[in-house]
């Protein structure tokens, strides 16, 4: 809790210092007047899964697995006229059941597994970030308790642009499920949930650019999490150029990401009624780096139409991963791949993938969806039916599946873990979600 009063503090501090300076140079700008918007959601998921036959969970319990997860998002935006934000984010979860006793005993029984394994899937660690924002108030058995702050910034716009200091989000590139050009938390293609990305601590400078561009200037302090010391080898100082040309957008992008440099492009625009977007980017790995240099790139289009008087919207996405691996044992022996895989850039041990989405609106309040990601080389995939209702303006209820297919060796279907009996599978699984917003 020490570092969260802290930030608190700071920023609390810049706001009452900053602002009489502020006040200074532009009396009209700036008031005693202080508004306060509040907001939040509630969130209660249910979730029944049953493990592979070859998962390490069978060694443990080879039945039907049931979870419940409890969340609470708080959010407070304070506004100081039109020059100034303050946004707070707290996060209260609970979460529990089968998969976490079960993780706990097999932890126990398999000599090798530390529960610092299977710790980032429950909860969001901030091992990494510069501040540790996050706490544990109560691990039991079978559940654990934590909260956080998901959000933490100060806002400005100068004359010059916007400038952004503190825990907040950034996505940059055009992709739908793959995003090679997001160097900061991105999403999994198979994350059904995208309403908050994860935060970081990061300055945020953004600027006009001619009368139809801007550049975007990010700098992201974090720690090695083995020493608990700020680095700049595991901190990201990235920067953005986006201009217009018609109906055709363009990004560019060079980025320091830890010990590496990304260079990107990207560019969207429309093909009759369609929307095309196409992002590439080239890593040149640090010297001590076993990798070679590699290019990703994902392409996609998005159409909507009307068909039997019903809306429906799709899109066709294509990704490419040039540091994936045919040989999926390669691949989970590959330490610039794990590494990856670690600190949750990249969500794939192959290199080629197509996937589609598709939404049917049978009624204002009610939709169809279905994804679908398949690696093409082996193949194998996962596919996501699920529903949304809109009970009414503040509520929803969704529910889905995520089924996995492939045969043994592939990558949806089940890569063998090295030095084990076991494979990567991950469990079929039916869950439920209700979401009160306020």
């Amino acid at each position: 809790m020490l570092p969260i009063l802290i930030c608190v503090l700071l920023l609390t501090a810049v706001i009452l210092v900053g602002s009489p300076c502020l006040a200074a140079q532009d009396e009209n700008r700036w008031t005693d007047n202080i508004d306060a918007d509040w907001g939040g959601h509630f969130k209660i998921r249910g979730r029944v899964s049953r493990p592979a036959e070859d998962s390490p969970y069978r060694v443990v319990d080879d039945g039907t697995y049931l979870d419940g997860f409890i969340e609470s998002r708080l959010k407070c935006e304070l506004y100081f006229n039109e020059f100034a934000k303050f946004e707070t984010h707290y996060e209260t979860v609970l979460s529990g059941g089968d998969t976490l006793k079960n993780e706990k005993k097999l932890v126990s029984m398999v000599p090798g597994l530390s529960e610092e394994m299977f710790l980032r899937n429950r909860i969001p660690e901030d091992d990494r970030r510069l501040f540790d924002l996050t706490s544990v108030l109560s691990d039991k058995d079978d559940r654990i308790l934590y909260h956080r702050i998901d959000r933490l910034v100060l806002t400005m716009k100068p004359d010059w642009g916007v400038l952004r200091i503190g825990r907040q989000a950034a996505t940059w590139g055009n992709g739908m499920l793959f995003n090679p050009m997001d160097l900061f938390n991105p999403f999994s293609p198979t994350d059904i949930e995208r309403d908050y990305k994860l935060g970081d601590d990061m300055v945020s400078v953004q600027t006009p650019l001619f009368d139809s561009g801007s550049v975007n200037v990010l700098y992201a302090p974090r720690r090695d999490p083995e020493t608990s010391d700020a680095s700049w080898e595991h901190s990201s100082l990235a920067a953005k150029v986006h201009v217009s040309h018609g109906t055709t957008e363009f990004d560019a992008m060079a980025a320091r990401h830890y010990r590496d440099w990304v260079l990107g492009t990207g560019a969207v625009g429309y093909l009759g009624d369609a929307a095309w977007r196409m992002d590439l980017t080239w890593t040149i790995l640090d010297s001590e780096s076993l990798s070679n240099d590699y290019l990703s790139l994902v392409a996609n289009i998005d159409y909507s139409w009307v068909w039997w008087e019903k809306n429906l919207y799709g899109f066709l996405e294509f990704y490419y991963s040039g540091i994936g691996e045919k040989d999926y044992q390669k691949a989970l022996r590959n330490p610039d791949i794990l590494e990856r895989l670690d600190r949750g850039e990249l969500f794939a041990l192959g290199r080629t993938y197509i996937a589609a989405n598709a939404r049917l609106e049978l009624h204002p309040l009610f939709n169809i969806h279905l994804t679908a990601i398949n690696n093409l080389q082996d193949p194998s995939g996962v596919l996501q039916p699920r529903a949304t209702y809109d009970v009414s303006d503040n509520m929803q209820i969704l529910a889905g599946a995520n089924a996995y297919w492939g045969e043994d060796g592939t990558e949806f279907g089940g890569v063998e873990i090295p030095w084990t009996e076991f494979t990567t599978r991950a469990a079929d699984s039916i869950f439920a979600w209700l979401t009160y917003y306020y």
